[in-house]
């Protein structure tokens, strides 16, 4: 179809609208977690990696962090092994683990890595095991079995949480042209790997390397109030104040730690983005709108 007029202007105002933003964000290092719907469906996927290229291609340096938790549980199921959570996170014994990094290091990983280079980027894949650069130590779950018992301190077996992060490989690769794909797995001083989630790999990521701006992909608008409707922009105070009121709660809350400790940490902003949306990343970074939540240490008003 003839490109019309008023299309042909409604791009040029749209490009025009991403300049200050491209000057401002170019030679910065974003970190992005990848999950949900646009991970999954085929048309997204594409987009997201059309969009990586794009971010790298005009000088913002992006380092994809991805999960794979129903992949993960996909397989097991296959292959006859039960999953059993404790608290949300999933019990990891020695099988399960193998599983973990077939999944995660290999058919999830290569996967990414594969649209990138499709899309005309050059991705790596990695692993937290990769030089060792994730270092990782063992999360211990507490769980109260009846009310007004004592909290009990449970072992889950191969999940872990991030104890250091070697930033020596992703500044190499920073200073290349490849982009870093990373599966949120783990290794300690003794060789065992670990399973962690991947909201809190690309946090301590992003404080790593100083990244200008973490974007956690999710499967809903953005943080709401009590009568859901997105709350664009945040402060940090802002944030705590909706905690402390149970404004933000359940599953939106370990999201919304990382994406604080980031900006505590010296990330310029945090960004809770609906990954639902086809171009959410460029959308978030590129104009005025957005389609998330941002949220930062600096006033809003």
């Amino acid at each position: 179809m003839p490109l019309t007029r008023d299309s042909a202007l409604e791009i040029a105002s749209v490009l025009s609208e991403s300049l200050p933003y491209i000057q401002r964000f170019s030679g910065k290092t974003l970190v992005i977690k990848y999950g949900g719907n646009a991970m999954t469906d085929l048309a997204l996927q594409a987009g997201f990696a059309r969009d990586i290229v794009l971010m790298k291609l005009i000088g913002i340096n992006p380092i994809v962090v991805h999960g794979g938790g129903p992949q993960i549980g996909k397989l097991l199921q296959e292959l006859n092994i039960e999953s059993k959570f404790i608290n949300g996170m999933r019990v990891t014994d020695t099988r399960t683990m193998d599983v973990v990094e077939m999944v995660l290091g290999g058919q999830v990983n290569k996967g990414i890595v594969n649209l990138i280079n499709n899309a005309g980027g050059k991705a790596i894949g990695l692993t937290g095991k990769d030089s060792g650069f994730i270092q990782a130590k063992k999360l211990f779950v507490k769980t109260q079995t009846s009310p007004g018992a004592a909290p009990e301190i449970v072992d889950i077996g191969h999940v872990g949480e991030v104890d250091s992060i070697d930033t020596s490989v992703l500044k190499m690769l920073e200073n290349s042209d490849f982009i870093p794909v990373i599966a949120p797995i783990g290794v300690d001083a003794e060789g065992n790997s670990y399973n962690i989630n991947a909201d809190l790999v690309a946090g301590k990521v992003a404080e790593a390397v100083n990244a200008e701006k973490l974007m956690l992909l999710t499967n809903i608008s953005g943080v709401q109030d009590k009568d859901g409707n997105v709350l664009t922009g945040l402060s940090t105070a802002q944030v705590d104040a909706l905690i402390a009121d149970g404004t933000i709660y359940g599953g939106m809350l370990p999201k919304i730690s990382c994406a604080l400790s980031a900006v505590n940490a010296g990330v310029t902003s945090a960004h809770i983005v609906d990954g639902r949306v086809p171009h959410s990343t460029l959308l978030e970074i590129f104009t005025d709108e957005g389609v998330g939540t941002l949220i930062t240490n600096k006033s809003l008003n």
